[in-house]
């Protein structure tokens, strides 16, 4: 039962967003999908719980926020599970996350707070006892390639070991897509063409 996290030390850097759409990409090739939210807002609940029937299904799993167990396996065959937790997860909930984690996705933005606030995340994961069973990728967000923040970004990712694993551009399709409970996944291809080729990488790593 492959578990791959969505973290972030900040708030506001799209966790939700990436999570939501990795749920939906899992879905989308049939597998059977657990979507938790660790998250005190609650955006990917609240996204789950606006996607329509006609979608492919994505189950909610009920996560204690002050204590995350195990998901609950259901039915047959291989079950993935994604979980979306709170900014700056720390503690005791820290410790139980690392301890699911089969994979966790690191998104940031570029800017200057991000990328110092990373750097320590990213730390304190590598000093982590199971770092060496998890996979870790970072995800740049709302990123435009043509400006000098862009630039810094590339700049300090090509001095990491973690891998990069995609840019994301800064679009409204996310925005209009969360409204209705929908990922990247379950429309046209021809209406988000450009935004599957940024995904392109982030899907052949989950599925590795």
């Amino acid at each position: 039962m492959p578990i791959v996290v969505v973290a972030s030390p900040k708030g506001g850097v799209g966790k939700s967003t990436v999570a939501t759409q990795i749920a939906g990409y899992y879905a989308a090739l049939g597998h059977s999908v657990l979507l938790g939210d660790a998250d005190p807002q609650q955006s990917s609940r609240l996204w789950l719980s606006l996607r329509p029937d006609t979608a492919a299904p994505i189950t909610p799993w009920e996560v204690d926020p002050d204590a995350v167990g195990k998901p609950p396996r259901q039915g047959k065959g291989e079950q993935y599970v994604v979980l979306d937790t709170p900014g700056g997860l720390d503690g005791q909930r820290f410790k139980e996350v690392m301890k699911l984690a089969d994979k966790i996705v690191v998104p940031l933005q570029p800017s200057v707070f991000d990328i110092f606030a990373t750097r320590k995340f990213l730390d304190r994961l590598a000093v982590h006892r199971r770092i060496d069973k998890m996979q870790v990728g970072l995800v740049g967000m709302r990123v435009d390639e043509r400006t000098v923040s862009a630039d810094r970004l590339r700049e300090y990712l090509d001095g990491l070991e973690v891998p990069v694993l995609t840019n994301l551009r800064d679009t409204q399709n996310y925005v209009y897509l969360a409204a209705g409970g929908l990922s990247l996944f379950d429309v046209a291809p021809s209406r988000v063409e450009k935004d599957l080729e940024q995904w392109q990488p982030l899907g052949a790593w989950l599925d590795a």
